[in-house]
């Protein structure tokens, strides 16, 4: 039986939406730490909150082309596992987030097929690849790519599928990638308000994923 699909919730930051989805044990949830974003966490998130969320659910940061001080700086006072970094940062400074300890995830747009080409130069600098819609918000903007570019996607690294995810999704990606992903990352679909998730949405999302 293949390894079920890892779920990611990304864009929390208000402690009781946050101490309701830890109930439902996510693998990961995302603070997402860019400034420009309407779901940026670094005002209202608090270290206490992220303090309590249990360790067997990976805190992960979102970053759009910060510096090394800034990223290092922000996993330390929010106990941040994860980095997910949506720029045009580059393989050199993945691998120095990698080795300060940390997990990274490098998101990338994809349009057609020939855009996987950017991803192929970063197989050695990051744990995981993320796929998503292209836009220039830098993800949440709650649309989707054409899934079939990945059809030819024949790298073992794992990867974390995004854009527009809902909870109508659930039998298209069993159905749609030869290759599984490793995760999928849910956000705006999901959501009251933005940094806000409707967490009988997300329940029912999961329980789907298990099944499949």
């Amino acid at each position: 039986m293949d390894n079920p699909i890892k779920i990611k919730v990304c864009g929390m930051r208000d402690r009781q939406n946050i101490e309701e989805l830890v109930k439902l044990k996510p693998d990961y949830i995302g603070f997402i730490f860019y400034s420009k974003s309407p779901r940026y966490a670094g005002s209202i998130l608090t270290p206490e909150t992220a303090m309590d969320i249990p360790e067997t659910i990976k805190k992960t940061g979102v970053f759009v082309n910060a510096d090394l001080k800034t990223i290092k700086a922000t996993c330390q006072r929010f106990n941040l596992h994860v980095v997910q970094l949506h720029g045009k940062e580059t393989p050199e400074f993945c691998m120095e987030i990698r080795q300060a300890g940390y997990e990274v995830i490098k998101a990338f747009s994809l349009k057609q097929p020939s855009d996987l080409d950017d991803a192929l130069k970063y197989n050695d600098a990051c744990d995981f690849f993320l796929f998503d819609a292209p836009t220039d918000k830098h993800g949440g903007s709650g649309e989707k790519f054409d899934w079939p570019v990945l059809n030819n996607f024949n790298v073992e690294k794992p990867y974390f599928l995004s854009g527009g995810i809902e909870e109508s999704d659930v039998q298209r990606i069993r159905n749609n990638f030869p290759l599984r992903p490793y995760a999928v990352d849910i956000n705006s679909r999901f959501e009251v308000s933005p940094g806000l998730k409707n967490i009988e949405a997300v329940r029912r999302f999961m329980m789907a994923m298990k099944q499949l």
